[in-house]
């Protein structure tokens, strides 16, 4: 309440589950209220209670609910919301000074993220990396970069993925409500291939990654032309798209295919990269070494940066003055940055992520053999999903269920997110500082809310 002492978030934050409330409770009611007349109706909210605090793996809202985190602010907080190191890098630089400009008065701190970027990213020789504001904001650098390398303005993407809300994101997202619909005209020279999508791909999983691949060169050199591509823009495991994870040796293929026609390979690592799914970057688990990786969400805990990684001959194609921006690479966000590094270097938090997985695989598998709704079980590390379906067996996507279980779990006190370009498909992305007794308790009360549904609809 107004004037009233506020929780402080971090690790020290009490690590408990509390429903004190309905969902969302009055305060949080009477504050959405003010948003309606405040906010466009098209900036929406998943769980509509308002945040005092966060920390570990919970959330506290203005009604005193405290909600197990299994969304990470959509795979941002991935070290812990208000990590120690990220909040007291962040606040030390806000003491020094909030900003220069980097293109007017540079500072180190943005040097030794982009060197950490350059030694992590899997790219072949030397590397360049530069700091923007957000991922789509990457997304629409590495485009420009690849461009400039090679003189080519044909960009190629993947059915149900996901890349941002600018222009040109738009163009190069698959899904056309609430991403595009009504803001076209969009971004010439853009071009969509179908994804190696195992559950769905008509002709079985065993054979998704070789018939997807040729699609894709039947693409290139048959439909668009190769030498017309410049880049070829993949996610390692979808995000928006519904957490599909590619058909093992799909991505390797994509990278041969590119290599073989002078095409850059960008992996977009937005949501997947920074130790979300067990490796640093998601590619890393296929093998895949990308001319280009963007990153952004988990890479400064909260603060807004985004990331291009990429090799320094094609970093340094784009002339001077050709990159950067105001806010760009801000020092807090870079800070920040530094920050979780230092988290993720402290606690082990490659090998923590495996474990989440471990644990949730195990137990949503074991979910699936009980009710026939949860389709597929997908995912590696914290980044974990069913797709859920009607029970007439024929893989009917449901995103009525996946949307009441959903709100099933937020009253009871659990924030689960919903994705996939049908609509039905649960995706998990909890804090790598999640306790093992909240993750356990967090996929109790999913696996309850998928039992009542389940039963309300029979």
């Amino acid at each position: 309440m107004p004037g009233a002492s506020r929780p402080v978030g971090g690790p020290g934050l009490a690590q408990v589950r509390r429903v004190v409330s309905e969902v969302p409770g009055p305060r949080s009611r009477e504050l959405l209220a003010r948003q309606r007349g405040l906010v466009p109706a098209g900036v929406g909210a998943v769980l509509p209670v308002f945040v005092e605090a966060a920390g570990g793996g919970v959330i506290v809202d203005a009604d005193g609910n405290s909600f197990i985190d299994f969304g990470s602010g959509i795979a941002v907080t991935t070290v812990g919301n208000s990590a120690r190191a990220v909040a007291e890098r962040a606040a030390a630089q806000l003491r020094r000074f909030t900003h220069t400009c980097f293109l007017v008065n540079p500072y180190e701190s943005y040097l030794d993220v982009c060197e950490k970027l350059n030694d992590l990213a899997p790219i072949p020789g030397d590397k360049r990396t530069i700091l923007v504001n957000s991922g789509a904001e990457a997304v629409e650098n590495a485009v420009k970069i690849a461009r400039a390398a090679t003189g080519r303005p044909g960009i190629v993407v993947f059915d149900h993925g996901f890349h941002g809300r600018t222009l040109l994101t738009m163009s190069l997202t698959a899904k056309n409500k609430p991403y595009k619909q009504g803001f076209g005209p969009f971004a010439p020279e853009v071009h969509r291939a179908p994804m190696a999508y195992p559950y769905r791909w008509p002709g079985g999983p065993e054979r998704c990654a070789e018939e997807a691949a040729s699609a894709l060169a039947d693409l290139l050199d048959r439909q668009v032309g190769a030498d017309n591509v410049a880049a070829v823009l993949i996610e390692p495991i979808q995000g928006e798209g519904g957490f599909i994870v590619p058909a093992p040796g799909f991505l390797g293929r994509v990278a041969e295919i590119c290599r073989s026609r002078g095409i850059l390979l960008i992996v977009d690592e937005i949501q997947a990269g920074i130790a979300r799914t067990g490796r640093m970057f998601a590619c890393e688990h296929e093998g895949v070494q990308p001319d280009l990786i963007t990153t952004a969400k988990g890479l400064a805990g909260g603060l807004p940066l985004g990331a291009v990684t990429g090799r320094a001959e094609l970093m340094d194609a784009v002339p001077a003055g050709g990159l950067g921006g105001t806010f760009s690479g801000s020092p807090v966000a870079c800070e920040a940055a530094l920050g979780v590094f230092d988290e993720i270097e402290a606690g082990d938090l490659l090998e923590r992520a495996r474990e989440i997985g471990d644990t949730m695989l195990e137990f949503l598998g074991d979910l699936s053999d009980r009710y026939p709704v949860i389709g597929d079980v997908r995912g590696r590390g914290a980044m974990i999903a069913v797709e859920l379906v009607e029970q007439d067996g024929d893989r009917v996507p449901a995103p009525d269920l996946a949307a009441r279980v959903a709100k099933r779990c937020h009253a009871d006190g659990l924030l689960v997110l919903t994705a996939g370009s049908y609509g039905n498909v649960l995706r998990f992305l909890p804090p790598l500082s999640i306790s093992d007794a909240l993750l356990e308790e967090g996929l109790a009360l999913l696996g309850e809310a998928i039992a009542k549904e389940t039963a309300c609809a029979a």
